[in-house]
């Protein structure tokens, strides 16, 4: 245990630190009501986006997960419901019988290019076109380290 005092946020990083919560969490809640009209959660865009960027749309089940950030129970869960919209569908790994592909379907293909350019314009409306380039690569460059960091740690 540690005894040492709290290193309490200054009024400065207690601004910050609440003003990046707060525009992560509305930003994030924007973008997932703005996909909803395509029967689509963020999270089951982002899996759409990372089967759509892979050679032969198709990942270990165990790599999704790590590129989604969740854990691989949560993202079987989120599978099997993507799975029953026809969006993807799992395939065995043949040098590893306890590995499973998750595949992008044709449906799922088709589903990504139908939506991506909807949500980019969401992206933009929302957060790229309100800030400056010079904010832009601010924001990159600041979070680029605490990135770092936590990857790191995984």
């Amino acid at each position: 245990m540690n005894d040492e005092e709290p290193r309490w946020l200054t009024s400065t990083e207690q601004r910050a630190w609440r003003a990046h919560l707060a525009a992560h969490k509305l930003l994030e809640h924007r973008l997932d009501r703005d996909l909803q009209a395509f029967k689509l959660s963020l999270n089951d865009y982002e899996i759409l986006v990372n089967l759509s960027e892979t050679s032969g749309h198709r990942m270990r089940m165990s790599d999704l997960a790590d590129a989604t950030i969740q854990s691989r129970s949560r993202l079987s869960h989120q599978i099997s419901r993507m799975e029953a919209a026809g969006l993807v569908a799992r395939e065995n790994c043949p040098d590893d019988r306890r590995g499973t592909f998750a595949v992008l379907t044709e449906h799922g293909w088709e589903t990504i290019q139908k939506i991506a350019p909807h949500h980019v314009a969401s992206v933009r409306q929302h957060f790229i076109d309100l800030l400056t380039d010079d904010q832009l690569h601010g924001l990159e460059a600041a979070y680029a380290p605490v990135v770092d960091h936590l990857k790191s740690l995984r």
